[in-house]
């Protein structure tokens, strides 16, 4: 049950970036369901080898970098899920920084703490 609180939650935090972001459109709710997907896919299977093969960058940069990185894996996102469009690495950039944000949040409600 949790998980689908999330994914609407996450569904609805990625309108709300596609409202605030200009050059982030998303047609519908189903194309935010799609891109919500999408987009965990990409963070389960691609993100942690790009993060690794860009660890010597990331190092310099004190952790910088994954914000360039996230930025480029949310344009990914962008071009597969259709519905989608981002138009441009700023755009991406801004949206992936406001979605990064709003997730802590989600994280925050949604996952059970110690008590």
């Amino acid at each position: 049950m949790v998980l689908i609180v999330r994914w609407i939650l996450f569904t609805l935090a990625i309108i709300f970036v596609a409202w605030l972001v200009p050059g982030i459109n998303v047609d519908n709710f189903q194309s935010a369901m799609l891109i919500t997907v999408i987009m965990a896919l990409i963070n389960i299977f691609i993100r942690p080898l790009i993060v690794f093969i860009t660890l010597p960058i990331n190092i310099l940069t004190l952790g910088l970098f994954t914000l360039v990185i996230n930025a480029l894996l949310f344009m990914l996102a962008g071009y597969v899920a259709p519905g989608v469009e981002i138009d441009g690495f700023l755009a991406a950039f801004l949206g992936s920084v406001v979605l990064a944000f709003l997730g802590l949040i989600i994280n925050m409600v949604t996952i059970p703490g110690e008590d």
